[in-house]
């Protein structure tokens, strides 16, 4: 049966989950990413953005196509990978679409496009703080060159997610809790930056919604609610930990920013990666606080924020199954 849906790049955390969701739905579906899917090795093909012969010859037409491909990390080497994965898979893809009679494109951006933000919607200013945002939004100008090109007939649905979080991942939230369960996280600052969260499985639910191409164009953040500072966020966790709802030891900011810098240098000079970077320290205390017209779309999504913040803490750290794979990333 010809797949209805191909997720490329879906070998990954928000991937995995989407083909779940397509799985239980019986919708058919390819991932076709640069390495295979350990959930479904016998649905995947392997075929990196970079390469446009490989995308031209695995991408199969007739179905919506769903961009996770992303290079995201905060300690990317070298720096040009963000372009030539970002933007240049972005075109990579739009000419195999364009080729194979695409109509429809989902695609992951960020709202690291709109830099520090405090209560930042869909028509906030674009002003990227590194090299992840400016790349991503430069990935969003490309599809939606391919879009207008045959704007009667293609669709594209953009959506910028906050950080994500979820069972399985081992991305910022993840080593937040980690810090705070093992006893060693240190605040810096005062705490009152407010941060915005997603959860992998509302994430993955709405994309499966803008698969229909009756939703025509969107563009469109995806955050879930409510959005906490750091200080509620600490203390929501120690107490599903058990501790003392309590903050604990803090740093002054200058002095955080100071052994970040220490840390770029220590990394530049023995070439090795460190937890801590002056770009993590200035995500950390920056406000990442951002608003959503979801709700405008008609999507619900199916776990509350808090409860999915906390049953992600009791699979990780209390009561959860250690098998099966786990994905790495911001």
């Amino acid at each position: 049966m010809s797949p209805a849906v191909v997720v490329i790049g879906g070998s990954g955390f928000i991937g995995t989950r989407l083909c779940e969701l397509l799985r239980d739905a019986g919708v058919p579906f390819l991932i076709v990413d640069k390495r295979a899917s350990e959930t479904f090795p016998d649905l995947c093909t392997i075929a990196d953005v970079r390469d446009l012969a490989a995308l031209e010859r695995e991408l199969p037409a007739g179905a919506v196509w769903v961009n996770l491909a992303a290079e995201h990390r905060d300690d990317v080497s070298p720096k040009n990978l963000y372009h030539d994965v970002n933007v240049q898979g972005a075109r990579n893809i739009c000419r195999a679409a364009a080729g194979k009679g695409i109509r429809r494109i989902v695609f992951t951006s960020s709202v690291a496009c709109y830099g520090n933000a405090r209560g930042t919607g869909e028509d906030g200013d674009i002003a990227p703080f590194n090299e992840y945002g400016r790349t991503k939004f430069l990935a969003e100008e490309v599809f939606r060159e391919w879009q207008l090109e045959d704007a009667e007939r293609r669709t594209l649905a953009i959506v910028r997610p906050t950080v994500i979080f979820g069972e399985r991942n081992r991305g910022n939230v993840y080593n937040l809790v980690r810090q705070i369960a093992m006893g060693r996280f240190v605040m810096i600052g005062e705490g009152h930056n407010v941060k915005s969260m997603a959860y992998v499985g509302n994430l993955a639910a709405f994309l499966l919604a803008l698969i229909s191409e009756k939703r025509g164009n969107v563009l469109v953040n995806y955050v879930d609610e409510p959005a906490m500072d750091m200080n509620a966020l600490v203390k929501t966790v120690r107490m599903e930990l058990g501790r003392s709802p309590t903050v604990g030891v803090r740093l002054p900011l200058w002095l955080g920013l100071a052994i970040g810098k220490l840390a770029d240098v220590a990394a530049t000079v023995t070439r090795r990666k460190f937890p801590i970077s002056s770009v993590r320290v200035r995500k950390f205390v920056s406000n990442s606080h951002f608003t959503t017209a979801v709700s405008e779309l008609g999507f619900v999504p199916p776990y509350p924020m808090e409860e999915a913040l906390r049953q992600t803490i009791r699979f990780e750290f209390l009561s959860g199954d250690r098998t099966g794979p786990v994905f790495f990333s911001e």
